[in-house]
């Protein structure tokens, strides 16, 4: 096992940010050699039984515009509440990434894992990218909005009915970076059980 020095990691995990769209450098494009070193450290996940059950699709170029089209097509066509300040947001604020990367569960068929393993798992992966963008300097965002939890959505990602969207995280340089995080003392949220 390799030894990372634990103030390392430590300074790694509690610097780690969501950095928002608007927050991020347009236009400036992130190399897919970087973005492709990312998701590999995120199939690095705990996996239970070794499932492996993300899957991303990566949108970048005219991949963000025809994402954009799709979402807020989606959008336009099933919300009986359609407001057209947000269907615009869905057409445009793709382009403001370098690459969007869709979160994807996908089911092995007949596995004995529970689904909530597999979504857990999934989120796994998704906290090492964003520790990975952290320690590349990049800015990222996960978020489960747009057609996130629409089952019409599926296909245009690849998924089978089993399958789940899970959201989208958006990459890109930061030209504004968020503040400093802060946390509830640990004594708050844990309790020491010795006898």
């Amino acid at each position: 096992m390799t030894q990372i020095d634990p103030s390392a990691i430590d300074a790694l995990i509690r610097s780690r940010r969501s950095t928002f769209p608007k927050q991020l450098v347009s236009g400036k494009k992130i190399p897919d050699e970087t973005v492709l070193r990312i998701l590999e450290n995120a199939t690095w996940a705990p996996t239970h039984g070794r499932t492996e059950p993300w899957f991303f699709v990566v949108y970048t170029g005219e991949g963000l515009r025809r994402l954009g089209n799709f979402q807020s097509e989606l959008y336009k066509n099933e919300e009986p509440n359609f407001k057209e300040d947000k269907y615009i947001k869905l057409k445009e604020q793709p382009l403001l990434a370098s690459h969007i990367i869709a979160i994807c569960m996908k089911r092995t068929e007949n596995t004995r894992i529970p689904e909530i393993e597999e979504v857990a798992a999934v989120a796994c992966a998704v906290e090492n990218i964003y520790l990975s963008l952290n320690a590349y300097g990049i800015g990222g965002y996960w978020t489960t909005g747009g057609p996130t939890y629409l089952e019409n959505a599926k296909t245009f990602f690849g998924l089978g009915p089993a399958d789940k969207l899970l959201g989208f995280f958006y990459l890109g340089y930061i030209a504004l970076p968020s503040p400093a995080g802060t946390r509830k003392p640990l004594s708050e949220k844990m309790k020491w059980v010795t006898e």
